[in-house]
């Protein structure tokens, strides 16, 4: 195999999971009791910084607090680390490592930058450039479940246990609608590589936001002759957006779907015999979780590293068409600020909105999120096919038959709910 790509691997491997990620993790917790601080009107951490007195100064320096992460990662692994008796010792060590592991191997196949040259080498920025990427991420991430309900079970302890099983029943409820609202936007490109999609989206328009193609943007002529159908598409990719976004919040367990954690009734959930790193690295895995999901939105529908309007085609191609040599580093920043943009919205997010009651969570995966994804899928079909079968054809038969399938999955879902309903009663 090519030395200079094993050296290039093993470079992209460190510096985006070492130099990236793991610090983007750390100050996601920074962020998340910020940002808290903010909406609940108090002050967050603004102390740990440099102890400059203890070299003479007369102050310290305390940096807003930024170097409080560190401080936490520091309390963690000097603080006793207690295995409780009772518990089933192999799998209470494992469970930690199952739930933070998938979170980071997912993180390989999302491309972060386009290619870059150097020393006459194209890199790809992208640690693995598989054609099924978003498969890839939902068979790796949907093991992290193995992690939270072995914890809950290894636990030997009543509320852990209750943690696990909920967790169990809610990533399998919602990694169905997650995958079914994935359908729509892979028949839109038909391709599962996620660096093509992001290049067609570069080139004709971010899919939630498709102001600009090849034939211009949305003042020039051509543009208008070539996009009916993506305006058209907004609507189930909107819905897709909706549906995928939510669905992500409850596989990463975050507020409002927090129901495996439940203070108020688990008393902390599946990690609540855990301690020091072994408890961290449940929020490692569950903060890795959350770029990962942000990082997949936003590479999924909002054009992942494209500067977007134009301005890659304008700013960072040569006339033959090729990236400078020095695009993929601009891409790169690009990608981090969506990508933390979106963090910054989970995080306002949990402390917005109050958590579900447990049926309340389920109903919404099984009955309102399950329908609404597959119904859109036959949207999103239409849609597609309308330009091929013809615009008398689609409003004869097509509309029609959408608004049949509609009904039949809304009285179908009333009729199991009324015969649940009566078993109850």
């Amino acid at each position: 195999m090519d030395a200079v790509f094993l050296i290039v691997s093993a470079l992209k491997i460190f510096g985006f999971t070492f130099l990236v990620i793991l610090p983007l993790v750390a100050y996601s917790t920074y962020a998340e009791r910020r940002v808290c601080a903010i909406i609940q009107d108090r002050v967050g951490p603004n102390r740990v910084g440099i102890p400059a007195t203890l070299f003479g100064f007369k102050k310290d320096l305390t940096f807003f607090g930024l170097i409080q992460p560190l401080a936490d990662g520091l309390k963690g692994l000097f603080k006793e680390d207690l295995t409780p008796a009772h518990v089933r010792k192999a799998f209470y060590w494992m469970a930690p490592a199952f739930t933070a592991a998938p979170a980071f191997v997912t993180l390989c196949v999302i491309p972060f930058g386009s290619a870059v040259t150097l020393f006459g080498h194209e890199i790809q920025m992208v640690i693995a450039d598989i054609g099924v990427g978003p498969l890839f991420i939902f068979a790796i991430a949907s093991l992290s479940v193995y992690g939270i309900t072995l914890a809950g079970w290894a636990s030997n302890s009543k509320y852990p246990f209750f943690g696990g099983v909920r967790s169990c029943a809610q990533m399998i409820s919602y990694e169905i609608s997650l995958g079914l609202s994935l359908i729509p936007i892979l028949l839109f490109f038909g391709k599962l590589n996620l660096t093509d999609i992001v290049t067609h989206q570069a080139t004709n328009g971010w899919l939630l936001l498709p102001l600009w193609n090849e034939n211009g943007t949305v003042i020039h002529e051509g543009y208008w002759q070539s996009s009916a159908q993506q305006w058209l598409l907004l609507l189930p990719m909107g819905i897709s957006f909706f549906v995928f976004t939510t669905s992500i919040f409850a596989e990463t367990n975050r507020m409002p779907f927090d129901l495996p954690e439940c203070e108020t009734e688990l008393v902390g959930g599946y990690h609540t015999e855990y301690s020091s790193m072994k408890f961290a690295l449940f929020f490692m895995g569950e903060y890795a979780a959350m770029i990962v999901g942000s990082a997949l939105i936003v590479t999924i529908f909002f054009g992942g590293w494209s500067l977007g309007f134009g301005l890659d085609t304008a700013l960072l191609q040569t006339n033959g068409g090729d990236w400078k040599w020095y695009a993929g580093f601009i891409h790169l920043g690009a990608f981090l600020v969506k990508t933390i943009a979106f963090i910054l919205f989970f995080i306002w997010v949990r402390w917005t909105v109050p958590r579900f009651r447990y049926d309340q969570l389920m109903k919404l995966g099984w009955v309102v999120f399950f329908e609404l994804a597959l119904f859109n899928i036959f949207l999103a079909a239409l849609i597609i096919a309308a330009p091929h079968i013809g615009l008398l054809k689609t409003m004869l038969f097509g509309f029609p038959s959408l608004i049949v399938i509609a009904a039949l999955m809304f009285f179908i879902t009333k009729a199991a709910e009324g015969k649940r309903n009566v078993k109850i009663t």
